[in-house]
């Protein structure tokens, strides 16, 4: 169990924790001159049953509230320290509303310097403190009156077998997820390397395992590991652990950063998240107003963007979408805090609801119910409801990235269709499958009815076309699905429906005609566009229009540009190609050229040509025949 400290400056967090486990947490100079905590401070102590219980002391003052929630944000223990003199002071009812915030329930109170104060001053202290609580999270815990600089008070001794019996109840959930490790100390040791410290969010880890470094995408492996201060063959989540990694720079890393499993996270800047703002917050959030919002053990400036209402004002929760002004790393159901523009006071916090937001369309109905559903998931629901909701379905990236869970501990419903591209599995309920389907072959046939002479679209246009936003793999699938199954045809690079064959004009026709003996009769070296429009008497333009529409039906081809072949002396060209790869195992431009007849520059193009279209390929100065391509056969 990790306990975490709350509370005001100078109501002796930092003595209580050295009581508790004889451990000093200020290990700075400047900290130890001033009395006063500046960074996050960490002690362990060894429990009754051979566990360790760590302690993550936070500074309590007004200008270290960041500091203060990147050690809060994964403890499973609130230890809320109030000086009985001072009693309720602004940055114990802060660290609270904070706690409250990121779902920390279970904690308990110690009432510090109870031997400084009279019995009267003593029960003033306890009635303020019951009404702070009041309403919160830690409203029923126990309170503990004692003296922290004395280890062997009743008090102290108290609140030590609290906290073990405590954790000896304490149960981790959540440790079949996939590790993630929120950091929120990095350094150096000699002879070591780097060394990132931090508490594990989910999941385990082991030395050897590669872990990304996000945001940033770098990869670093794990040399050692100590847990609760313990060298270790296992980290998992609940502890503390010290990560020992090779393969990266101390330079490389921060807090703020995850240590995770290299298929957790994909860096992003907009999250959908659920944003409470707290009753006596006297900021209303409108659009596109600062916040630094806090996750994990980061903290980033960010933009809000309100889905739901025109305003958020206090003591009401709305879907908001945060814009990042850098990357960051979540999953759905995170906890985060939010301060004002100033980072002065603390005005809300929530859950992140989905940490892959869209910028476009995302008020929408659709992306509304979409929301719903993520949220159920989050909530423990199952993925059926959020597939029904998913326009392109989901994959397993997806799924490992909206659960933190494994591909393999997440089963497809029995009613979804499970489709494969490229190693990537997609699954989709069977009716939005067929309407996928439906979709790109009425895209395909309106196509065909506005342009009847063409021969087809390019896969890459009708998916614009059909689907500006399906993923790629999808697309894949999905296309070589309606290939398969002959619900869709291909000529060349042209996509068509297998009954459609491009159409020209009648006056195209006939120009058709005139053209296609003259091609023939140059054979090898055939007229240009422009010597053949000067002697038929017609645009240049025209006779280039037609010649391109008759290339894409296959009944000519383009070597360069303006310079067209005869399909049949195409096939000609190809049959030297292919003899004298035979000959000589491959090709080059002098014996081509010689073979033709022709000069170097035209022998170049037209071998350029086969390599452009697959028939043959080069390596070096020589063009090789592709492995069982032959022209004849395939054209």
């Amino acid at each position: 169990m990790i306990v975490g400290t709350a509370g005001h400056i100078d109501h002796g967090k930092t003595t209580l924790v050295r009581a508790l486990t004889g451990v000093d947490t200020d290990r700075l100079q400047e900290e130890k001159a001033r009395g006063i905590s500046i960074e996050l401070g960490y002690a362990y102590t060894a429990l009754a049953d051979g566990n360790v219980l760590g302690f993550i002391d936070v500074p309590g003052h007004e200008r270290l509230v960041h500091t203060m929630v990147a050690g809060a944000t994964a403890i499973d223990f609130a230890l809320l320290v109030i000086a009985a003199d001072d009693g309720v002071m602004p940055q114990t009812r802060e660290h609270l509303a904070i706690l409250g915030l990121l779902g920390i329930a279970g904690g308990a109170v110690a009432l510090t310097k109870a031997d400084c104060v009279t019995a009267a001053r003593l029960a003033a202290a306890r009635q303020e403190l019951e009404g702070a609580l009041a309403g919160s999270p830690l409203a029923d815990c126990s309170v503990f009156a004692l003296n922290a600089t004395r280890p062997d008070d009743p008090g102290v001794r108290a609140l030590r077998a609290h906290l073990d019996a405590a954790a000896q109840q304490r149960q981790r959930q959540r440790p079949h997820r996939l590790f993630r490790l929120a950091a929120d100390r990095v350094f150096t040791l000699p002879g070591h390397g780097t060394i990132v410290a931090g508490t594990v969010l989910d999941g385990e880890v082991r030395p050897g395992d590669t872990l990304a470094v996000m945001p940033h995408d770098r990869r670093a492996r794990v040399r050692s590991i100590h847990a609760q201060n313990r060298p270790a063959a296992l980290g998992r989540a609940g502890e503390r652990c010290a990560l020992n990694l090779t393969g990266i720079e101390r330079s490389e890393l921060a807090r703020g950063d995850w240590l995770a499993d290299a298929t957790l996270f994909t860096p992003t800047r907009r999250m959908d998240v659920r944003l409470e703002l707290l009753a006596d917050c006297a900021t209303a959030l409108t659009a596109w107003c600062t916040v630094h919002a806090h996750l994990g053990t980061a903290r980033r400036l960010a933009h809000v963007v309100l889905l739901e209402e025109s305003a958020l004002t206090a003591g009401h929760s709305a879907r908001v979408q945060l814009v990042f002004d850098e990357p960051v790393c979540a999953l759905p159901g995170d906890r985060l805090i939010v301060r004002d523009a100033q980072a002065a006071h603390t005005i809300g916090g929530g859950r992140v609801v989905d940490p892959y937001a869209p910028q476009r369309r995302r008020r929408s109905a659709r992306r509304q119910r979409y929301l719903d559903a993520l949220e159920q998931l989050t909530a423990g629901a199952g993925v059926a409801a959020l597939l029904e909701e998913a326009p392109f379905g989901l994959s397993t990236t997806q799924l490992v990235q909206l659960t933190g869970l494994a591909a393999e501990a997440q089963p497809p419903p029995p009613a979804a269709r499970v489709l494969l591209a490229a190693g990537q599995q997609f699954m989709l309920p069977a009716a939005r499958w067929l309407e996928l389907r439906t979709r790109v072959l009425t895209a395909l046939r309106e196509f065909h009815a506005s342009a009847a002479d063409e021969p087809g679209i390019d896969a890459a246009r009708l998916r614009r076309i059909a689907f500006a936003d399906m993923p790629e793999l999808l697309w894949r699938a999905l296309k070589d699905e309606l290939l398969a199954d002959g619900s869709l045809a291909r000529s060349g690079a042209w996509l068509h429906l297998p009954q459609h064959s491009a159409r020209l004009s009648a006056a195209d026709e006939t120009l058709a005609e005139r053209l296609r003996p003259l091609l023939a009769a140059g054979r090898f070296d055939p007229p240009w566009v422009r010597t053949l429009a000067g002697q038929l008497q017609e645009p240049e333009a025209l006779v280039r229009d037609v010649l391109r529409k008759q290339a894409q039906r296959g009944a000519v081809y383009q070597v360069v540009h303006d310079l067209f072949y005869d399909a049949a002396c195409i096939g000609e060209l190809a049959d030297v190609v292919s003899r004298l790869a035979t000959l000589h195992g491959a090709v080059n431009a002098a014996n081509y050229r010689d073979a033709l007849g022709l000069g170097r520059k035209r022998a170049i193009q037209i071998l350029e040509f086969f390599d452009r279209v697959g028939f043959t390929r080069r390596v070096r100065d020589a063009h090789l025949v592709r492995r069982g391509q032959s022209w004849r056969s395939q054209h």
